[in-house]
């Protein structure tokens, strides 16, 4: 796996974050903080790759819009590849929104259909070239998030184009964790879902990562992660399943935190580490992010 060639595929937009420190019901009006910062899957495990000194290219769509005018700059500044986004002249730039009080996220509302709108249109870089082509596919590591269209996401898991890649799947919601199901059997494929999105994909209910792990493997997943918040985690494979429990942090946000542990496997991966210390560090990097001691 190259250290510095990598593609994040699907969501880039403004994360909308309001935290309070308080503990929250329906209904709930506190004080707190709310913020603005660049986000989505996509971008979040960018932003983690760029910390571990990787270099992604993102592939993604993004409006002609102020907003994403400066997000592209952001993007930019950030140390990522920009130039081959998908910039829409007549689609607004995607946005996010949650609220997380002490007992964690409240409630979300992402407003991605400009991603779903722009469709295959982001994907020509990789199909028409220059990153890669239905005859010379991209043979790289590519990080792709589900909130990216069923038909889409059938189309990268079949498609000629992506014949070669090494791909490294996550859903972007428990919500979306079944347009993933392209990928359950997919040969190149590693997923990286938590123990709500597993169920999801395997239609029943499990008590803890090691069994979610499992429960893919028999539904034909070539290689999967299940977390399973502080409690646990699984990586699993032919190889056998390894299964290692979080650092003890104080929570204090957790919008994110899938995409950076998934992105701190990825890039420890490309850095040599074996099976159990790529857990340790993408467990320990989830740790960090959610106590809030780094910024990303």
């Amino acid at each position: 796996m190259s250290s510095t060639n990598i593609l994040c595929i699907g969501s880039v937009l403004w994360d909308v974050i309001g935290r309070s420190a308080s503990h929250m019901r329906h209904g709930s009006d506190v004080p707190g903080r709310i913020t603005r910062l660049p986000g989505g899957v996509a971008m979040n495990i960018a932003m983690t790759l760029v910390r571990f000194g990787m270099t992604p290219t993102l592939l993604t769509a993004i409006g002609r819009d102020a907003e994403g005018d400066e997000l592209v700059h952001a993007c930019e500044q950030l140390g990522m590849e920009i130039g081959h986004i998908y910039r829409s002249e007549d689609l607004p730039t995607d946005r996010y929104m949650a609220v997380e009080g002490a007992n964690g996220l409240i409630a979300a509302i992402a407003d991605a259909h400009s991603l779903e709108a722009a469709g295959a249109k982001i994907l020509r870089p990789l199909v028409e070239g220059p990153l890669g082509s239905k005859n010379t596919p991209f043979d790289g590591p590519i990080a792709l998030d589900g909130n990216l269209t069923l038909s889409l996401l059938e189309e990268i898991a079949h498609g000629p184009a992506f014949a070669r890649a090494d791909l490294r799947v996550a859903p972007a919601s428990p919500g979306k964790a079944e347009r993933l199901l392209p990928f359950l059997k997919h040969r190149r494929a590693t997923l990286y879902v938590n123990l709500e999105e597993a169920g999801l994909l395997c239609q029943c209910e499990f008590d803890d990562s090691s069994s979610a792990a499992r429960g893919l493997l028999d539904r034909g997943a070539l290689r999967v992660l299940v977390t399973d918040g502080g409690k646990s985690a699984t990586e699993a494979s032919a190889e056998g399943l390894l299964t290692q429990t979080p650092p003890s942090v104080l929570v204090t946000r957790v919008t994110g935190a899938g995409d950076t542990f998934m992105a701190a496997h990825i890039a420890a991966e490309a850095r040599g580490a074996d099976r159990d210390k790529a857990l340790t560090r993408a467990l320990r990097a989830a740790a960090t992010y959610v106590s809030g001691e780094t910024p990303l």
